[in-house]
């Protein structure tokens, strides 16, 4: 059974960004399990984690798999008994185009992860959740039917649909389910939507992890 003195958090997209923002913030109380496909990213996670005196398991795997993360997730109930929290940051950030000229390969790739994957997740994960535990979700919706965004913006929104379902279904039964809306940040996916910008003004992953948390 999970060790009540150490609860454990599963962050999916934990590599870079406010995923690994929150593995690093939730690593002084938390057992983190670090799932994402960049190696060398959990890697350096890891690193961080163990500076500051924390513990991660490290997973670096696709979400897309369902085998993958069925396995995953019975070993998660094998090795501890369920999760205290899971945290999705996992997100394709497809290239900006046109509605009309969206390839075949980025619609594909962006319902795998960024809708599919979370809807599966939902139903793997709920029961290491049990009544108690809580899910964060990350909404991002400045680019909701922005031009160029159509990608992007239409399967992140299906994804937050998909979180106010089940934020809705578990009121009474739990788990405890989160939407949090992060201010602006500095990160991969920004940066490859908004080449060039400044990035001064942008709020710090480590700030806004903070925030959220804070605000649970």
């Amino acid at each position: 059974m999970t060790n009540p003195s150490e609860p454990v958090a599963l962050i999916t997209g934990a590599s870079r960004g406010l995923g690994a923002a929150m593995a690093e913030a939730l690593a002084p109380t938390h057992h983190i399990v670090a799932v994402a496909r960049t190696t060398g990213g959990l890697e350096d996670l890891d690193d961080r984690i163990k500076s500051k005196g924390g513990n991660a398991t490290l997973a670096p795997m696709d979400i897309t798999q369902d085998a993958a993360m069925q396995h995953l997730c019975r070993s998660i109930f094998e090795r501890w008994g369920g999760l205290s929290m899971w945290v999705h940051a996992a997100i394709h950030d497809a290239p900006l185009a046109p509605a009309g000229q969206i390839s075949e390969g980025d619609w594909d790739k962006s319902i795998a992860l960024n809708t599919r994957a979370t809807g599966i997740l939902i139903s793997y994960i709920a029961p290491l959740l049990g009544q108690s535990g809580s899910a964060i979700f990350f909404d991002d919706p400045a680019p909701r039917g922005a031009k160029f965004f159509g990608a992007y913006g239409a399967t992140k929104a299906a994804q937050i649909a998909l979180a106010r379902s089940w934020q809705a279904e578990s009121v009474k039964t739990g788990p405890h389910v989160h939407i949090a809306t992060p201010a602006p940040m500095p990160t991969g996916l920004r940066a490859r939507f908004h080449p060039g910008e400044d990035r001064a003004p942008l709020a710090d992953p480590h700030d806004e992890a903070a925030k959220i948390l804070a605000e649970l």
